[in-house]
């Protein structure tokens, strides 16, 4: 999913593309409060320990850090709190599939609001990558740089 210029980025976990292989992609509205959505305009989030599961067919985001929103009193929301995520029935059960195969879960990708302004996650239908394939994947981006800078010298652009 590319992002437009119409969408407002909130957050984003990039933690997860070095921690996953990130197989699929997924888009989600969420059930929020109105505090809620008011800290999300603020920028108060964070999706690094996040993550989703799919249960009784329900898909519920949990550990997605929303902070308390500055202007808020007694009825401010608590921000650790699980949400529901909205999808299709469909969506559901095909992710539910995915996710009972081994080694897959459900990341949060990012989290931004859509153009009509409503708040939308991007799932990711993930597989964890072992220590070696980390260590492949900055091989791989250093030798890509490495080119990079070779091939600006040769031409001789600065």
């Amino acid at each position: 999913m590319s992002q437009d210029t119409t969408t407002k980025l909130i957050g984003s976990n990039r933690k997860a593309f070095h921690d996953y292989a990130i197989e699929e992609k997924v888009e989600a509205g969420l059930v929020l409060k109105g505090t809620e959505v008011k800290s999300l305009r603020e920028g108060r989030v964070n999706l690094r320990e996040a993550y989703a599961t799919v249960a009784e067919g329900k898909a519920i985001l949990h550990n997605c850090h929303i902070g308390e929103y500055s202007h808020g009193n007694i009825t401010n929301h608590d921000p650790l709190r699980p949400r529901g995520l909205l999808l299709h029935k469909k969506e559901i059960q095909k992710l539910t599939g995915k996710v009972q195969q081994k080694g897959l879960t459900l990341v949060p990708l990012r989290m931004y609001f859509n153009q009509r302004g409503i708040a939308k996650v991007e799932l990711g239908v993930a597989r964890g990558k072992k220590h070696y394939d980390r260590r492949e994947a900055v091989k791989q981006r250093e030798a890509g740089r490495e080119m990079q800078r070779a091939m600006k010298r040769e031409t001789g652009k600065p």
